[in-house]
């Protein structure tokens, strides 16, 4: 029997010895940024060190109002006080009947049914399933290079092999279609995309489908595969290539949801409703929750026992979601439009002062770097290749720095700037300024 050790809550720890019981105890799958966290507030990450952090990834882009924010954590104690779990599937109750209320007016089209679940993977899932029970049929397909979760199912949608090495995904009826993916398009000869680029699309279904499709899902800004945002028209060719094989459009809104790219959805950019919307991550500014929305006809298509969740809808997450979008519609919003055009134009001149900046791109306060080798050519002819390395190297120098910025990408390349959404302008200025430090020194480009 393993030696039992005490430990008593929030109990005073230190860098060294908090990654070192992740080490020793949890498996070996945590992927870190090297800072341990004490305590976080706005936009600010404090280590057990005392070194002090400007966050621009938000955990992955979920606090969006901010961490910490006062009017969501008081909404949380407050049903923490009341109570905390009654299983929302047995037993109906306020904050999950009001946050299906909420849901249904500031999602777009006719949505209108909610399921809630924990997680941006179990809203793929049961969206991937409501589709299939709607059109009685089975085949789906996901975009290369595209992310929808880790489980079995969602992995099989996921088109990038580094997460599916080692693994044996479940769903057999998959197609992939190629993204919307400009800076490297092979079509376009290195050229921006455009809308004629998505009847790639006809070409995968009348190719690698037997006729038998259910849904497509796609994320209308690609985030894991490096902030991929698609050219004007181009959603909307995919949308009427969807409805014309009598199958519903999915929209991945997990990461782009919530504020994100300066609307509270990422569909807003695009003349394009979706028939389901998954939605996760910032929903709840930090708690575990996730949702997927539908029509009420397409929603009805589930009968009792179709699908379940325990934890799903719990009552202290669905009251941090609901004080998380009275945030957001207070002002929130607005300002990441305006701060995202800001971070647009000085990211810009990243791209035309430093040859190892290939490409900028994003919406709102969701923004990607794109590091390249400039001496060489990429896969295919297209573009300068990705550089890796030289990103992992940037990041680690903004470390130093005091800041903290993902890193990701198809190729591993592509800094990610998704900072809390109430960063301020200095903030953003003082990110900016500490990356273009970064890059002199690990490039030695004055």
């Amino acid at each position: 029997m393993a030696e039992q050790k005490s430990s008593s809550p929030g109990e005073e720890g230190s860098n060294e010895s908090v990654i070192s019981q992740y080490d020793d105890h949890l498996m070996p799958i945590w992927k870190s940024l090297n800072v341990p966290v004490k305590r976080s507030s706005g936009c600010k990450l404090e280590d057990f060190d005392g070194n002090e952090y400007l966050d621009t990834f938000s955990g992955i882009s979920v606090t969006n109002v901010g961490h910490g924010n006062e009017a969501v954590v008081d909404a949380a104690k407050e049903q923490l006080d009341t109570f905390v779990h009654g299983c929302s599937y047995v037993h109906p109750n306020q904050p999950v009947a009001d946050l299906a209320e909420r849901i249904a007016d500031i999602t777009p089209g006719e949505l209108q049914k909610s399921f809630f679940c924990n997680s941006g993977t179990e809203a793929v899932e049961g969206a991937i399933k409501l589709a299939r029970k709607y059109t009685g049929s089975k085949e789906v397909i996901s975009l290369e290079m595209g992310f929808h979760g880790r489980t079995l199912g969602s992995l099989a949608l996921t088109g990038n092999k580094s997460y599916k090495k080692g693994m044996a995904p479940t769903i057999n009826d998959v197609a992939h279609s190629a993204p919307p993916y400009g800076y490297r398009c092979p079509r376009c000869d290195g050229d921006r995309c455009d809308a004629d680029c998505a009847n790639e699309l006809e070409r995968v279904i009348g190719s690698h489908t037997s006729g038998d499709l259910a849904a497509v899902i796609i994320e209308p800004v690609m985030g894991e595969a490096g902030i991929i945002v698609p050219p004007e028209g181009w959603l909307e060719r995919v949308r009427e290539i969807v409805h014309e094989h009598d199958a519903l459009l999915i929209l991945d809104e997990v990461q782009t949801g919530y504020g994100r790219t300066g609307k509270m959805f990422a569909t807003e950019h695009f003349d394009v409703e979706p028939d389901i919307l998954t939605q996760a991550k910032g929903i709840a500014n930090g708690l575990p929750l996730g949702a997927f929305t539908a029509s009420a006809e397409i929603a009805n298509a589930f009968e009792s026992g179709d699908h379940l969740s325990t934890f799903g809808g719990n009552p202290v997450a669905c009251a941090a979601a609901l004080a998380t979008i009275d945030e957001l519609q207070n002002g929130i919003i607005a300002d990441t439009a305006e701060k995202g055009e800001y971070l647009s134009d000085r990211l810009a001149k990243l791209e035309a002062d430093f040859d190892v900046v290939g490409d900028t791109r994003g919406l709102g306060l969701m923004q990607g770097i794109e590091i390249v080798d400039p001496d060489t050519t990429g896969t295919q002819g297209v573009s300068p290749a990705p550089d890796k390395e030289l990103a992992s190297a940037v990041s680690d120098k903004l470390q130093e720095r005091g800041i903290i910025m993902g890193v990701g990408g198809y190729y591993k390349n592509v800094m990610r700037f998704q900072p809390p959404l109430t960063i301020t302008t200095d903030q953003l200025y003082r990110a900016v300024e500490e990356f273009r430090a970064a890059l002199v020194e690990v490039t030695d480009d004055e």
